[in-house]
């Protein structure tokens, strides 16, 4: 039931601010209601995510591996993970089996679980070029599986571009070629924390595949929402910007209920005060202002309930911030983390 499931929030320290105060980790509240729980605070969380058949299940990819829950999140404890001290980004469970997970890592690499997640072992090290060298190794920050192929894995990485594995992740190639040829034009260059403008068309923080078009790759980067329908050969700027005035890409997400639905967070910055929540009900051709909030953050992460689609929650980076809707947009709710708080990157539901 709807009523029986938690929003989880993932919070890490941010880049750049290494003495800044605040508590790391997983917290936990009823969807209903209720008052916020630090369920793990021993490390730093970048991700959180409800394994999709099994709720009783919650991932935490931390600053040291994998921490599993099988109680709801209400107690993780580390995994078998075997390598100490490696920063997990993203999770992914097989459509096929739900006991086969991956987890995409920075440095990149991906690992394997056939147990649940009980245990991992590392996959081969894709021999991915290096396209842009910033103050950061870069991360697999999201994993999606074609809803067809089921063997075909993509990775959004920050900051190299993107990548596509056709053997469930033994073997990766690059598919960043067309983002760089994007990136030459002037109104897509964009140089920050690198040696090159590409950066800004490589910075990618999210993928995902609309099951009802299962050929067309959605990709969240820095300069926006792009689009490839060829396996990530060559991109299509969809040019977000027609509807929204910012257009930082930090996620997107396809309803798990509402036919050819989409959801974008759309800020102006990484480290930004102001950004909005973007919906698409026409496979992503249109968008509009979904969320009634004013954030005082980026956003970073958008929490979709798996069965009821009145449920939408939103976390900003600072001071904690996360607002949800349970009636479908007509009203909001801010719903902060309490305390003092470092930098939220991820927000789950389930």
């Amino acid at each position: 039931m709807a009523e029986q499931s938690n929003i989880y929030v993932g919070v890490a320290g941010y880049f750049g601010k290494p003495d800044h105060t605040g508590r790391v980790g997983v917290f936990r509240r009823g969807t209903a209601g209720g008052d916020w729980q630090h369920v793990l605070g021993t490390v730093q969380a970048f991700t959180v995510f409800v394994h999709p058949t099994d709720p009783e299940t919650v991932f935490a990819g931390t600053n040291d591996g994998v921490w599993r829950s099988t109680d709801r999140g209400a107690t993780f404890r580390r995994t078998a993970f075997p390598d100490a001290g490696k920063e997990v980004w993203s999770f992914l469970v097989d459509s096929r089996d739900p006991s086969r997970i991956f987890a995409g890592a920075s440095p990149i690499d991906v690992y394997r679980s056939d147990d649940g997640g009980a245990s991992w072992r590392r996959l081969p090290t894709p021999g991915i070029d290096t396209h842009c060298k910033g103050p950061f190794a870069s991360r697999v920050m999201r994993l999606v599986q074609h809803p067809k192929r089921h063997d075909e894995i993509y990775a959004a990485l920050e900051i190299n571009g993107v990548m596509r594995s056709i053997d469930l992740g033994q073997t990766w190639t690059d598919c960043s070629a067309g983002l760089l040829k994007l990136a030459e034009h002037e109104h897509l260059k964009s140089k920050i924390v690198s040696d090159t403008t590409a950066e800004g068309m490589l910075d990618s923080h999210a993928v995902t595949i609309n099951p009802a078009d299962p050929d067309g790759l959605w990709l969240a980067v820095r300069m926006g929402l792009f689009r490839s329908s060829d396996q990530g050969r060559t991109w299509k700027d969809m040019e977000v910007g027609r509807f929204s005035p910012t257009t930082y890409g930090r996620d997107i997400r396809v309803s798990p209920v509402e036919p050819n639905t989409l959801y974008s967070a759309l800020s102006v910055a990484a480290a930004s005060k102001d950004g909005g929540l973007y919906r698409s009900e026409d496979g992503g051709e249109s968008w509009s202002r979904f969320d009634k909030v004013k954030v005082n953050g980026t956003i970073m992460s958008i929490g979709l309930h798996p069965t009821d689609a009145g449920q939408v929650y939103i976390g900003a980076r600072y001071d904690g911030e996360v607002f949800g809707t349970r009636d479908a947009g007509r009203t909001w709710q801010a719903i902060p983390l309490p305390g003092e708080v470092q930098h939220i990157y991820s927000l789950a539901c389930g």
